[in-house]
């Protein structure tokens, strides 16, 4: 996980998500935090096998993808998309778009408590939930069957990525979900 803060005097700063070249997140990231601003490369941590070695490599968890915090101004959106390595500041049509700041901290929690965690397929519908105990207490996100397991979802609308840990369903309270999601879990 890679993290960079800056005094940001401006009091409209919002994370955005920013879409690199393949294999390009830690370079732009690099160059970007150089530039002064606060950027988020979420990672995990992972052990490759080779036939003579095992190592430990970090990787980004939302491959092509990071996050930067900033005002949406015209010289600052500039120098973002200026970097080597960036294709975009993702958003709708000709505007750019703010993550919000709640799904960032949720993947940042997510990730700081060292819980095993990967990529899951975006999820649009489900329970909403909210873990009561434990290292992720009070995270909130969907949850989802596994197997004869559960798996809390945590999404980034933005990206229509998600990444998921496993949870005890005895954990889990919920916020209020349909009575199709309700059908599921029952």
């Amino acid at each position: 996980m890679f993290l960079h803060r800056c005094d940001d005097s401006s009091l409209e700063a919002h994370w955005y998500a920013v879409h690199t070249r393949s294999n390009f997140e830690q370079q732009a990231v690099g160059e970007i935090a150089g530039k002064g601003f606060e950027v988020y490369l979420p990672a995990f941590q992972l052990v490759r096998q080779w036939k003579d070695r095992k190592k430990v490599i970090s990787r980004p968890l939302f491959s092509g993808y990071f996050f930067v915090r900033m005002a949406d101004t015209n010289e600052r959106r500039i120098a973002v998309l200026k970097t080597p390595g960036v294709v975009q500041i993702l958003g709708y049509g000709k505007t750019i778009n703010p993550v919000p700041e709640d799904q960032v901290e949720s993947i940042r929690r997510m990730l700081s408590a060292n819980v095993p965690c990967f990529a899951h397929p975006f999820l649009q519908e489900g329970s909403r939930v909210r873990i009561r105990r434990g290292a992720l207490k009070d995270l909130e996100g969907l949850l989802v069957r596994f197997k004869n397991g559960y798996r809390l979802v945590l999404s980034v609308d933005m990206l229509c990525q998600s990444v998921a840990t496993e949870v005890d369903i005895n954990d889990v309270e919920p916020l209020g979900f349909s009575n199709a999601a309700r059908s599921r879990i029952a």
